[in-house]
């Protein structure tokens, strides 16, 4: 790939989010060494975008700096694991009691829409993980705070970072399919308290199966 190729955005995004997804595949793995003159090769781009690039990825905790040693893929411990949940947890169930009190009857429909999309894609784990994502920052994107949509963004990279995803352990499709419907129907019936808590039990639960 050259950089004549890239799009027309700020280069250093563009290498950014290349990056980025070659992180999420584990074509670069945790702990593992970013050979910069290579990748800068192999993207025919200068150094200059890449270390601007790495220091995106770096703010949002998907790369280490090392002094003298370079850029390195984060690795997530036990300990960063239980933090990044514990604020996804806070976040989102926040974010769920909102929508249950303010969202209109056109963003239920949106947001029931996407559920009955899980439910279909429930023998796909291909499908079940974007569609699970779309989900789940479409709620953000209801509640209306740009600030928490932020916050759980950079979360959610992070937690991408896990060897062990949560939804790859047994049975845990199923779970976390039969906890997004207890959420829903706390939002339908407008009861933000239910919304909250069952909001919080499948982080909770998201993180028993991931550690």
């Amino acid at each position: 790939m050259s950089a004549a190729s890239l799009a027309p955005r700020a280069l250093y995004e563009e290498v950014a989010e290349l990056l980025r997804q070659r992180i999420f595949r584990r074509e670069l793995e945790p702990g593992s060494w970013i050979d910069e003159m290579k990748i800068a090769e192999e993207y025919g781009i200068s150094r200059t975008p890449l270390r601007e690039a790495l220091k995106v990825l770096a703010a949002e905790g998907l790369v280490t700096m090392k002094v003298r040693r370079g850029a390195y893929v984060t690795e997530v411990s036990e300990q960063d694991l239980r933090e990044v949940y514990h604020l996804l947890a806070l976040l989102e169930s926040d974010a769920a009691g909102e929508v249950a009190r303010h969202a209109s009857a056109g963003e239920l429909d949106e947001l029931k829409a996407l559920h009955a999309e899980l439910v279909g894609a429930v023998g796909d784990r291909d499908q079940f993980f974007p569609v699970n994502e779309r989900f789940h920052m479409r709620l953000l994107q209801i509640a209306g705070n740009r600030w928490r949509n932020q916050m759980v963004s950079d979360l959610r990279k992070v937690m991408k970072l896990n060897r062990q995803h949560s939804l790859l352990k047994s049975g845990r499709v199923e779970e976390s399919l039969a906890e997004h419907t207890a959420v829903m129907e706390a939002i339908e019936r407008r009861d933000a308290g239910a919304a909250m808590a069952r909001m919080q039990e499948h982080f909770a639960n998201g993180l028993e199966a991931a550690a």
